[in-house]
């Protein structure tokens, strides 16, 4: 099995930093010379430094450059691309010699596809989506499961029973958690209202890099006496975890990430309920080291409450004392007693 190529010597490393962004996208960080350079990642819209998702599988490769010593290669997708930027994205990556190449977010399904029949000796990953190609790996997770744990949290926390979600789009994947989240709310107070917000409609991917907007949203659903909001929208999360921060008695529930524990986010964290986490950065490690062992994890990888895939952050102690609730639905969950749905019909 082949094995990703270590760093050489600081020299050929210095030499090598001639690969550098292209009108598409944006790159950070550097890779060695060599047959392999290591491993390329290309990022969702908002890229490295949203607090979030990306932020999540960041860390995932940060470990593995640092612990397997690799090479690497991040181009992060600017506001707006199209499919063809996508698949130049990988492209690049693959043309310039590193493998495996990993694509972060849903909306590179269709060019993870082409890229791989193309490149058919590089080793693809794709993060929340299923492509079913030979030499691809698909990194799935049961995110409506930690929003159901969410929507519990939510629910015993709520003191106007009036509860808001925002999600960075209406595709499928946001309404895995909008639905599980609305499903937890339910089961533990059926008179609870759930106002769900999108920043953008369908797969357009912009909405999850809108601060601002996320942060207009919110201040709306603030002025309508919701007093928790959960948003899955990447940095236009962020926006919104900003503005829920002013209102006095106002909870944010964040997502992907332990947003408590975001340095950016530091200034907000005394209003940060719990996160929704989906540990991406396990996946993205968990991938790249298995092909240095010579063991590629293949197929569709899933990730699951039970496995530890997805979970509910304690950070800040602010959900200590309905812990056990919140755990007596965990166990449901994962005996199966409790069967989450995964999309939202609302």
């Amino acid at each position: 099995m082949r094995r990703v190529t270590r760093i050489l010597t600081a020299g050929i490393a210095t030499a090598s930093l001639a690969f550098t962004a292209t009108a598409c996208g944006e790159s950070s960080t550097e890779a060695s010379s060599g047959e392999n350079k290591g491993i390329g990642l290309s990022y969702d819209e908002g890229g490295r430094g949203d607090h979030s998702f990306n932020d999540s599988a960041a860390k995932g490769y940060d470990k593995a450059k640092k612990e397997l010593k690799l090479g690497g290669k991040e181009i992060t997708a600017k506001t707006g691309e199209t499919e063809a930027d996508r698949y130049q994205h990988l492209a690049d990556l693959a043309d310039a010699g590193y493998n495996p190449v990993i694509a972060v977010g849903f909306a590179y399904a269709p060019s993870v596809t082409k890229a791989a029949k193309k490149y058919k000796d590089v080793d693809f990953a794709i993060v929340d989506a299923v492509v079913d190609l030979p030499n691809v790996t698909s990194l799935v997770f049961n995110e409506h499961e930690a929003s159901y744990l969410a929507g519990v949290a939510a629910a015993l926390k709520s003191k106007s029973d009036h509860i808001g979600f925002i999600g960075g789009t209406d595709s499928v994947l946001i309404k895995k958690f909008a639905g599980g989240f609305e499903q937890g709310i339910k089961d533990t107070n059926p008179k609870a209202k759930l106002d769900v917000q999108w920043v953008k409609e369908g797969n357009d991917t912009a909405g999850f890099g809108q601060p601002d907007r996320g942060k207009e949203i919110a201040s709306g659903m603030l002025a309508r006496d919701i007093d928790v909001i959960y948003s899955a929208a990447g940095a236009s999360g962020s926006g919104a975890i900003e503005a829920t921060a002013k209102k006095k008695g106002a909870w944010s529930i964040g997502v992907d990430g332990d947003q408590y524990n975001s340095e950016p986010l530091a200034p907000y964290k005394n209003s940060i309920l719990t996160s929704a986490v989906k540990n991406v950065d396990v996946a993205v490690y968990n991938f790249v080291k298995s092909i240095e062992d010579g063991k590629k994890l293949t197929g569709v990888q899933s990730f699951t409450l039970e496995q530890g895939g997805v979970s509910l952050s304690y950070s800040g102690g602010f959900i200590d004392d309905i812990k056990p609730k919140i755990e007596e639905a965990q166990k449901k969950i994962s005996d199966g007693d409790i069967k989450v749905t995964d999309t939202y019909k609302g």
